[in-house]
């Protein structure tokens, strides 16, 4: 069975072909001339022609439920304007009366095509349909209101990934005020998470803060760029933490000057907590055996001792005294002298010191008298000792004559080394360098 949905006003309504009648030699369908007098007087509007499949969805217990209304007016419409046109042409009447017999004749047929027209359930589009014409379109003239403004969303112009900062430079405040400042960005966009970090930080809140405590700690602004170059993490602590360090180190004597130069030697310094500082320093105090005041000279000059492990100064200190044999005394005088022996390398230092006191026969007692030697250059020691051993010169004791002091030994420049020292020229000195 072939159904017909025509649109009346924006909706449909099923009319079935009815059962053909024959009259002498042509054959007349009663129903689908009915159905032409009728469609000449409906809108002219789109047939569609639906399958029984199509028909099955249309019957849809949710579609018929929600558009039952519509259904049962349009219906009406339809019974009325079939009405109407019956009344106004005799040959209608006529044909229609025929429709009707014909339907008591075959109501099975005629009862399914009811079933289908009133289950069917048209497409109302005067509710359904959306007119994009009539979408509104706002001038980019037209004002707007605060509140409009704040809700617009512009999306940024930053890459969302880059293995560079240097997209980000122009568009963020921080890392152009860091650019100023001369860090060198280049070197902490290498670090893992450091560039990320960077990036979000707000420069008023997160940044400015941490730059005016510096400054009035008394950090040289020359010195900001590569303090934050080396610990940009400093940043990211807290203003409350970062003042409350600074109070403990004042507390302890140091100076603010003092302050300044540990920070400014050991970025890292302010990002440890209180608790940590307190127990470095009673460490070095309490394994030393030194004063207050030595304490606080050595971690002055090396702040680094704050910072770092403990387990390369326990080491060294072992050493100094279970290997190379130095006493208690003597291994105070070498640190408070050159606190970097607590932190060298154990190899080169005892690389040195067997050189020193094995090779060239320097007692215990000289080298902790001069113990700068313990953290020269290993190859000018040697060189220069075995040049004035070639002349004849090596002489290290101070009761012998012609006594050389340690110190004379290492750190004079060449120049003056070989006029004075080894009383020879420069150039036989290189040249003597070239056979070893």
């Amino acid at each position: 069975m072939q159904l017909f949905i025509h649109a009346l006003g924006g909706a449909e309504t099923v009319h079935s072909a009815s059962p053909t009648k024959k009259t002498g030699n042509s054959t007349r369908t009663t129903g689908s001339r009915v159905y032409e007098e009728v469609y000449m007087l409906l809108p002219k509007t789109v047939v569609m022609h639906v399958c029984q499949r199509c028909v099955s969805l249309l019957l849809s217990r949710p579609l018929s439920a929600a558009l039952q209304q519509s259904t049962l007016a349009l219906h009406q419409r339809a019974h009325l304007t079939l009405l109407q046109h019956s009344t106004r042409h005799t040959h209608s009447r006529q044909t229609w009366r025929h429709f009707t017999d014909h339907q008591a004749a075959s109501p099975d047929v005629y009862n399914k095509i009811d079933l289908a027209q009133k289950e069917v359930v048209p497409f109302n589009s005067d509710v359904h349909r959306i007119d994009l014409d009539a979408a509104v379109h706002p001038s980019p003239l037209q004002e707007i209101s605060e509140e409009e403004a704040v809700q617009i969303h512009v999306p940024s112009a930053l890459p969302p990934e880059s293995s560079t900062l240097r997209p980000y430079v122009d568009e963020s405040e921080t890392l152009s005020k860091l650019v100023q400042l001369g860090v060198n960005l280049w070197k902490l966009e290498q670090r893992p998470n450091v560039g990320s970090m960077l990036v979000r930080l707000d420069f008023h809140a997160d940044v400015a803060p941490k730059l005016l405590l510096l400054k009035d700690l008394g950090v040289e602004e020359t010195k900001l760029g590569q303090l934050l170059t080396k610990n940009p993490f400093i940043l990211t602590e807290s203003l409350d933490n970062l003042e409350a360090r600074v109070s403990y180190l004042k507390s302890k004597k140091f100076s603010k000057q003092s302050v300044a130069a540990m920070v400014s030697k050991a970025p890292y310094l302010l990002n440890f907590s209180v608790e940590r500082l307190d127990n470095r320093l009673g460490f070095f105090q309490k394994q030393l055996g030194l004063s207050a005041e030595k304490t606080r000279d050595v971690v002055t000059r090396l702040p680094k001792l704050l910072c770092g492990s403990l387990e390369p100064i326990k080491e060294n200190l072992k050493v100094c005294e279970l290997e190379f044999g130095f006493r208690g005394n003597e291994i105070q005088h070498i640190v408070t002298t050159v606190p970097k022996v607590l932190i060298a390398n154990k190899r080169k230092l005892t690389q040195i010191f067997d050189f020193i006191h094995n090779t060239m026969d320097v007692p215990h007692s000289l080298i902790a008298k001069f113990p700068q030697v313990l953290n020269a250059k290993f190859l000018r020691i040697r060189e220069r000792h075995l040049f004035l051993e070639y002349l004849g010169r090596a002489q290290y004791q101070p009761s012998q004559p012609n006594y050389i002091s340690l110190d004379r030994l290492v750190f004079l420049p060449d120049e003056v080394f070989c006029s004075e020292v080894a009383l020879a020229t420069l150039e036989d000195f290189e040249r003597f360098q070239k056979t070893l």
